[in-house]
């Protein structure tokens, strides 16, 4: 054990011991080790199937513990190749350059039994003899520590943090029954988070076909009796979105210029922060413009779109053209930077169902949405009751 209270981010309750990543890492060969070199690892050896590839996306500096999604994959043959990289249920993955501060816990439901880490991800595989490995998430991954990483970046443009850095973390370690003790406290917060969260997908789901069925299938109630021309229902018309749409511009807001509150900020990757005052009414749509281009987002409560997206104000937005415009399949038109022209845009086609339909429809979608936000609400007072005890959890003000 090493290390002194006095350069501890939390601090060292009596019978905790305060040690370094190293010391607490398993015994097994390339329990902390970085990821490949770059030029062994890139793109041009992806293929469609094979063993998963942990990049950045896949974690986040908010306590999420893996984002299971949006993987790339090398054959099994090249994985081998990267004996040391592979990571399995408990390993801890750190963020080394970029986006320094995204820590993630591999989980142990899967999808995968094992993945590889990418040339700017670093592995911690914890000896679970002394170290509960949810515990040292909780630790490493606190909003307190995440700000220590980012303070210990090196490099200019582009920080970093590297192995030696990550061996030399400090962490202060309670006795094993005191760790899973604290790990399942907040453990059980996540659990109803991600059963929420769980909940939430199946609903969005369930809107979304139900506007498949009727408005890209055209089963829509009384389709049988109806008559289709040219791909168009009586009584429904296909009209250039700009017709009935207002693609409103986003204004900037760079990150040092909001204040913390209760306004979520959009820019075409979602929510990027939140700002104490609003530019735009709920409900609302947004679509991306720069970076992820035709992303939608559907707002429902006062937000600030930022000038990488439009906005549709709340005059014009429902349920329904939220989902049509998910389906409108904006193309880049800026081949430097990917953007979306907003009169190409208003060019697209869109399919105006009756109001008899639309009605209909829209009596189905809303509550569902409703329940959608419910949901999310009460996943932010989890999420609130969780990182109030967090802290001090770690620093044993209360005890476990």
């Amino acid at each position: 054990m090493t290390g002194s209270a006095a350069n501890s981010v939390y601090p060292v309750p009596t019978g905790w011991s305060l040690c370094t990543a190293d010391e607490i890492r398993s015994p097994e060969p390339h329990s902390c080790v970085a990821g490949p070199f770059g030029s062994k690892i890139s793109s041009k050896y992806f293929v469609d199937e094979g063993v998963p590839v942990i990049r950045g996306s896949n974690l986040r500096d908010d306590l999420t513990r893996f984002v299971p999604e949006g993987f790339v994959f090398v054959s099994d043959a090249r994985a081998q190749e990267y004996r040391p990289q592979h990571v399995r249920c408990g390993d801890l993955v750190f963020t080394c350059w970029g986006t320094i501060g995204q820590v993630g816990l591999i989980p142990d439901d899967g999808p995968y039994a094992e993945y590889i880490i990418s040339n700017k991800q670093l592995k911690l595989r914890v000896d679970r003899s002394i170290a509960d490995p949810r515990f040292c998430f909780y630790y490493f991954a606190s909003p307190r520590y995440v700000e220590h990483i980012r303070n210990r970046g090196i490099g200019g443009a582009v920080p970093g943090i590297n192995l030696g850095i990550l061996k030399s973390l400090l962490i202060a370690m309670p006795p094993i029954a005191v760790q899973h003790r604290i790990s399942d406290i907040l453990s059980a917060y996540d659990g109803l988070i991600e059963n929420n969260l769980r909940r939430m997908t199946l609903l969005e789901e369930a809107a979304r076909q139900l506007f498949r069925e009727w408005f890209i299938r055209l089963r829509f109630p009384g389709h049988e009796h109806t008559r289709i021309i040219n791909g168009v229902p009586d009584g429904w018309e296909r009209v250039p979105l700009g017709d009935r749409v207002t693609l409103n511009y986003g204004k900037a807001l760079k990150a040092e210029d909001r204040a913390d509150g209760p306004c979520p900020v959009y820019g075409s990757s979602g929510v990027v922060g939140t700002h104490d005052k609003a530019l735009a009414s709920a409900p609302g749509i947004v679509v991306g413009r720069k970076g992820n281009v035709g992303s939608v987002y559907w707002c429902t409560k006062p937000y600030w779109p930022i000038d990488t997206v439009y906005f549709v104000d709340s005059e014009t937005s429902n349920l329904w053209l939220y989902h049509a415009l998910q389906h409108m399949h904006f193309l880049s038109t800026d081949v430097a930077v990917p953007g979306l022209n907003r009169d190409f845009a208003y060019s697209r086609l869109l399919l105006v169902p009756a109001r008899r339909i639309l009605r209909d429809f829209l009596e189905t979608a809303i509550p569902l949405h409703e329940q959608i936000a419910k949901l999310d609400a009460m996943n932010e007072r989890l999420r609130a009751a969780r990182d109030l005890l967090l802290p001090r959890l770690l620093s044993g003000e209360l005890t476990a």
